[in-house]
């Protein structure tokens, strides 16, 4: 049968890289002209594929807005083929929501110009999630196409010769939930049939080879050749090589093709025998050099940032806009489109992993804070609406009322801290100092807190103070005043999705616990010795962890992308140095212990590190060792035990002063498995703490979401975190959690010094640890999940109003499930929840009530299906569902 050869020309746009994204932009926009000219001046220039990303085009009307009908003809007249995606996001260091909102906004966005693409496309992702077979059918997409993860690709992206975990091309993928997709692999990387030539000669040399190449693989009679590269300019003269091919080898057809009309070929002809692959794919079958894993441990500032300003858009903005949208009618659909476009615009590979210049990394930062000055407004503006809503008249006159809310859909419990306002008095005819010391010089009540039956809370007090604030009215000039202020600590217990309302008022307060030395709550009990070591009973469980924490530092060779230790592989411990134990509170309702160590490490690598470096000498080869000359690294680590809490929090700070190295935190189990589990997206993977045969490096850094655990079937260690994706299991024993990385390079093709990526200065991360026992694991997961996440608290006023004082807005009983996200429908006000089961295993039942509407399934792109939803997930389930509106 003849093999049909079909060239695609496409450029791979990272949007920021090795350049500013100014530059890249500029060369955008000289693409598209290009595209212009040779549509407009070759028919035989057939299509064009835009990178699976909708963003290009953004950016290039961002600059030319004329030419948008242009670009819309070129997309209807199926030229110019776009989407499904946003941006080309990197899988594992965005959350599950990231991923599923950068498809929802990519089809939606592609909708306006034309048709997306039906493929999932990842050409240069650092490895694939191992739902996307799930999430890419629930979009609507036929199948998908990725570069690495199977294979290693080698050094540089060329051809190695190695055993594929399929022998073709061609794949079958299964997801954590037996969903199976059709998979590309660009088995000859996606720049295989880039700078065809025009010449004979050359062409005779460039074909014999390439053809051989990708014959080796492809399982059907037609082949994929990949006509570009990273920011490849366009082959104007690619229909000349194409005729030229065309007569020099009789035996292939020559095509100028498109990913529609290849995937269709390739799926009509798809022999049976294909192989599988299924789950994560990581490139673990590798010599692991090259997995590219490190990228999660690369300037943790964004990491930390993005996690952040997540975690706000999700899980508390768009869930508080939700319920307040039954008052205003009015959901906030382009103020958070807005948001969240800003956000995924920081998604992209190059740019979330941390693995470009330093000005890419700057900017990014500010991409962050407007997405979350976004989010707060959004989040205020709800807490507005629905506090003025609801009914304080319980509360007598005096009062100040204040609401908390679980923006979660599990119950959750814990402690809350707010400041409440107690005093205000405008700017008026006095100075501002004068109205400010009025204030100052006030002596406060004796106070207390209330629920809405009358009862009293316990409380505590945490501080005081008088504040400058303003108001900004609808429909007035802003309004600057001075306020006195309480800022108080309660223990509540609140349902998923739901408020209570409390007051603080004049009154007795109730009796102070006596305080003591004791870290200790009902659930757990901690001592600390002087050498900062901690041990740990787990009194629910009756289990006790020894020496559980401590610090490790190692000298680091490598770059942006790749953690190599220098050649001395000496590793500093804090065991064994003496600790400064200090109480700094010790109430009910907190105990909160600061542990200090210092240890002495390497100011920085040899001189020759820079050198190996300038030369663009392959990290495997280098030779550097660490300097002689030493700082001392001051680590402070605070670690807090609240009331009735399962989880200890802890926040770790140092000034960074040294270069080119690692920080890590390990906790010893003191259990030895051969696996464990940990968060990743829209799933908790199992995987082994064994390496593979063929695996060379010395190290096996993973990716993580907000946990890992070391577990077996009757207790488990679970490690939290926030913003801190790199973890490694030691000994199949321990978890090593990095806290920081610093290198003076970015790495891959060339030389990019990046003296920020050291990331000198202050370094403060937040992490967490609990313990489960044989019948808890999942509810430990969610708590510490749900512990990134505060309650939120609104101050209000006593008044009558339509909305209860307490409330559950969506009851929600999902023990072994995650719910994601809680929002309106785009365009419209439907509500949509999300969830996944935790358990990859064996299925899960859910029930959901919102005031005895119907629930129907519906699906990643929020479709609208007419069956109600079904009250069982399926292990390792995705799920989607939709609650009309009824007004």
């Amino acid at each position: 049968m003849k093999k049909t050869v079909h060239i695609i020309s496409h450029s791979h746009w990272d949007r920021e890289w090795y350049m500013a994204y100014e530059q890249h932009h500029m060369r955008l926009v000289d693409l598209f002209e290009d595209l212009f000219d040779v549509f407009e001046n070759d028919p035989g220039f057939k299509s064009y594929h835009l990178d699976g990303q909708t963003i290009s085009i953004d950016d290039y009307l961002e600059v030319c807005p004329e030419n948008k009908d242009k670009v819309k003809r070129l997309v209807e007249e199926k030229k110019l083929f776009i989407g499904p995606f946003y941006i080309l996001q990197d899988d594992f260091l965005i959350s599950a929501e990231a991923n599923a909102r950068n498809m929802l906004v990519g089809i939606d966005e592609s909708k306006r110009w034309g048709e997306p693409v039906k493929l999932g496309y990842f050409p240069d992702t650092f490895g694939n999630m191992g739902q996307a077979p799930q999430m890419m059918k629930q979009g609507g997409l036929d199948a998908v196409a990725f570069g690495r993860g199977v294979k290693t690709t080698g050094f540089n992206n060329v051809v190695v010769d190695e055993d594929y975990a399929s022998k073709y091309s061609e794949i079958n993928w299964e997801g954590a939930d037996g969903t199976e997709i059709l998979s590309i692999l660009f088995a000859n990387w996606y720049s295989n049939g880039n700078e065809i030539p025009v010449e004979p000669e050359a062409a005779k040399i460039f074909w014999d080879q390439k053809l051989a190449d990708v014959e080796r693989y492809a399982s059907t009679p037609h082949l994929l050749m990949m006509n570009g590269v990273d920011h490849q300019p366009i082959q104007k003269d690619v229909a000349q090589a194409i005729a030229l091919a065309n007569e020099m080898y009789p035996e292939y057809t020559f095509i100028h093709s498109n990913f529609p009309d290849y995937i269709k070929a390739v799926q009509e002809t798809l022999p049976e025998d294909i192989g599988s692959v299924k789950g994560e794919l990581t490139s673990q079958e590798t010599d692991g050099w090259y997995t590219l894993a490190n990228t999660s441990s690369s300037r943790i500032y964004l990491k930390q940032e993005n996690t952040n300003v997540q975690n706000l858009l999700e899980r508390v903005t768009e869930p508080l806009a939700t319920m307040a949208t039954t008052v205003t009618n009015d959901y906030p659909h382009d103020k958070l489109r807005y948001a969240w476009k800003k956000l995924m615009q920081n998604h992209p590979h190059d740019s979330i992993c941390g693995c470009s210049v330093d000005s890419v990394h700057r900017g990014m930062m500010t991409r962050f804070e407007d997405a979350k000055q976004v989010g707060e407004f959004v989040r205020d503006e709800a807490l507005r609406h629905l506090q003025s809503n609801i009914d304080t008249k319980q509360f007598p006159d005096g009062a100040k009322p204040f609401v908390v809310f679980n923006t979660e859909g599990l119950k959750k419990k814990g402690i809350v801290e707010t400041e409440i306002e107690w005093e205000r008095i405008p700017f008026n005819h006095r100075k501002p100092n004068e109205n400010y010391d009025i204030l100052a010089a006030k002596e406060y009540p004796e106070l207390e807190i209330r629920d809405v039956n009358g009862n009293t809370i316990a409380f505590e007090i945490v501080s005081t103070d008088v504040k400058f604030g303003y108001d900004l009215p609808k429909d007035a000039f802003r309004k600057p005043y001075f306020i006195r202020t309480v800022t108080v600590r309660l223990s509540v217990e609140m349902d998923a999705f739901s408020w209570q309302t409390f007051a603080l008022l004049e009154g007795v307060s109730m009796p102070s616990q006596e305080k003591t030395s004791a870290i200790e709550n009902s659930a757990l009990h901690i001592e600390i010795t002087d050498m900062g070591s901690i041990n740990i009973h787990d009194k629910v469980h009756n289990k006790t962890y020894g020496d559980v924490l401590y610090f490790d530092d190692a000298g680091d060779m490598g770059n942006e992308y790749i953690f190599k230790q220098t050649d001395d592989h000496e590793l500093i411990t804090s065991k064994g140095i003496p600790a400064e134990i200090e109480y700094l509170e010790m109430s009910d309702l907190v105990k909160k212990v600061r542990i200090t160590q210092i240890m002495s490490i390497p100011k920085s690598a040899e001189e020759t590190l820079q050198l190996e470096q300038k030369s663009v000498t392959e990290m495997r080869e280098r030779k550097s060792r660490r300097s002689k000359e030493m700082v001392d690294m001051k680590i402070e680590t605070t670690l807090t035990l609240e009331h009735e809490s399962s989880i200890i929090k802890f926040e770790t700070q140092f000034n960074n002063q040294a270069k080119d190295h690692r920080v890590r935190a390990i906790f010893n189990s003191g259990m030895k498995t051969e696996t464990h589990e940990s968060e990743s997206i829209f799933e908790v993977v199992t995987r082994p703490n064994s390496v593979s045969k063929s695996w060379e490096n010395p190290s096996n850094p993973q990716h993580q979401q907000a946990f890992t655990a070391i577990t077996n079937d009757n207790q488990g260690m679970v490690v939290g975190n926030i913003g801190l994706n790199e973890y490694e299991v030691i000994n199949g024993s321990a978890i090593a959690l990095t806290i920081h990385r610093g290198v003076g390079e970015m790495g891959d093709w060339g030389y990019f010094p990046t003296p920020e990526a050291q990331c000198l200065g202050m370094i403060s991360v937040n992490y967490a640890l609990s313990f489960h026992g044989e019948n808890d694991k999942y509810e430990h997961y969610r708590n510490m999940k749900a512990m990134q996440v505060p309650f939120i608290t609104t101050q209000t006023s006593v008044k009558s109003g339509k909305l209860p004082a307490n409330y559950q807005f969506l009851f929600v009983d999902a023990p072994n499930a995650y719910i994601t996200s809680m929002k309106r429908k785009e365009y419209q006000k439907d509500i949509m929840v999300r969830m996944f089961n935790l358990d990859n295993e064996a299925a899960s039942g859910i029930k959901l009530e919102f005031d005895n509407k119907p629930i129907y399934d519906s699906d990643l792109l929020e479709s609208v299906r007419d069956h109600q939803y079904e009250s069982k997930l399926k292990a390792g389930e995705i799920r989607t569902v939709r609650i009309p509106d009824e007004k």
